[in-house]
Order: C-alpha cells, then structure tokens, then sequence
C-alpha cells in the first residue's frame, strides 16, 4: 500500500511539470506563459527543478566560535538597561521644558499677528519639538519594555 502511494506520488510530481515560454512581440514587450506558442519570438525556457529536498537541520556552531560568557552578557543588558533608564530620565525632562515653552508661546500674542495662521505658523517649531520629545519618550519606553 505504501509503495503504491510513493508511486502516485511520484508520478504526480512528475505531471504537475510545466514547460515555460518566454515570448517577445515586435514592439518589444516581453510575456512570459505555460502555453505554447509557434508565434516567432517565442522560446522555451529551460528551468532548474523545484527543489523539494526538506529543509536541514541548522548546523552546530564551530568549536572556536566566539560567544559571551552569561555573566558577561548579564553585565552588558544591565549596563544597556540603565543607559535607556538615564536616556528616557532626559528625555522626559526635555519634553517638559518643550512643553512648557510651547504653552508660554500661546500664551504670548504678538500685534504683528494678524490672523490665526500667522501664529500657528509661529508655534509651530514648538509644537515640532514636543512631538519630537514625546516620540523619544515613546520609544525609549518600548526599547526598555523589550529590554532583559
């Protein structure tokens, strides 16, 4: 029963084969198809096999290969995981001052603007920098929730 399996099989992946014809026209353009065509231009396309071989086994690491000791490593994730710490401490720091340089701003109105547009355009380099600043934050959040 087996071997008749293996042997449907087999025939099967020998039917499921298809010849590939690469056909260009007189203006060039280039078409690729399963039927075949006398049309000139046209050629048959030798293709490799599908290669249906299972996937191997990742190979081990050579002998003298370089690696961190666990120690060490733990040493470094500490080391990163405190500079992320020190870096999202500035980081928030800078946000606040942006913050409140940008609510100073709105609260200042200048004679020289006219209309709302004139002092959007004046706040918006503040606004830029607190978006900026809570982006950081943002991601130095997440770069210390993936942290060891």
């Amino acid at each position: 029963m087996r071997m008749l399996l293996l042997m449907a099989l087999a025939l099967a992946a020998q039917l499921a084969h298809a010849d590939m014809w690469k056909c260009v026209d007189q203006d060039g353009n280039t078409r690729y198809t399963n039927v075949k065509s006398d049309a000139k231009g046209c050629k048959a396309l030798i293709l490799d096999p599908v290669n249906t071989a299972p996937a191997t086994k990742v190979q081990q690491k050579p002998a003298n290969f370089p690696s961190v000791g666990t120690d060490t490593q733990r040493r470094r994730d500490a080391d990163r995981r405190k500079i992320l710490e020190q870096e999202l401490a500035q980081e928030q720091q800078h946000l606040e001052l942006a913050k409140e340089q940008l609510a100073e701003q709105q609260r200042t109105r200048s004679g020289s603007e006219k209309n709302f547009a004139q002092a959007e355009e004046r706040l918006k380099p503040y606004a830029t920098r607190v978006w900026h600043h809570e982006s950081n934050v943002e991601s130095l959040k997440k770069e210390l929730a993936n942290s060891r």
